[in-house]
């Protein structure tokens, strides 16, 4: 069996490892949450929140392709498996029934808000050990970052 090994060893590693997975998390509860809001929103707003929501589903998806590549190429597996996101997840739940735009408005802003500061701890984090994975992390920052002020404007 061929094993993947990487760039790091010991607590680089493992410290890298870590902010790579809670990312990881971060994103795939990120996107369900985004459609979980995309199919149950209503309201005068509909149509533009329903369309950012999209695109916040999109980024996320994208984002966390990355990171679990980037887990991989240090020699980690990265776990994005339904049962470790739910068991780990550190985001609020939606509701499961109709969502009024306001609500959704509110509700994103404070999820966004939540990962844009954990995406920026694991920035820091990632600094000394692994510049790369920092760099990767820096862009999913970014884009949290953006997401979170857009729907900010919103509400």
């Amino acid at each position: 069996m061929a094993t993947i090994t990487g760039p790091l060893s010991g607590d680089a590693k493992n410290t890298v490892a870590e902010a790579l997975q809670g990312a990881l998390v971060d994103l795939i509860d990120l996107a369900l949450i985004a459609k979980q809001a995309h199919w149950n929103l209503i309201g005068a707003h509909f149509r533009p929140i329903h369309l950012q929501l999209d695109e916040l589903t999109s980024m996320a998806r994208a984002h966390m392709d990355t990171i679990a590549e980037r887990t991989v190429a240090i020699g980690v597996n990265p776990d994005g498996r339904v049962a470790t996101v739910a068991r780990t997840t550190k985001l609020p739940q939606l509701e499961g029934n109709w969502l009024d735009d306001g609500k959704v408005v509110a509700t994103m802003t404070d999820v966004l808000g939540m990962v844009s500061k954990r995406m920026h701890e694991r920035v820091r984090a990632t600094d000394e050990p692994d510049p790369v994975s920092q760099d990767l992390l820096i862009s999913v920052a970014q884009d949290i970052d953006k997401q979170h002020w857009m729907f900010q404007a919103q509400g």
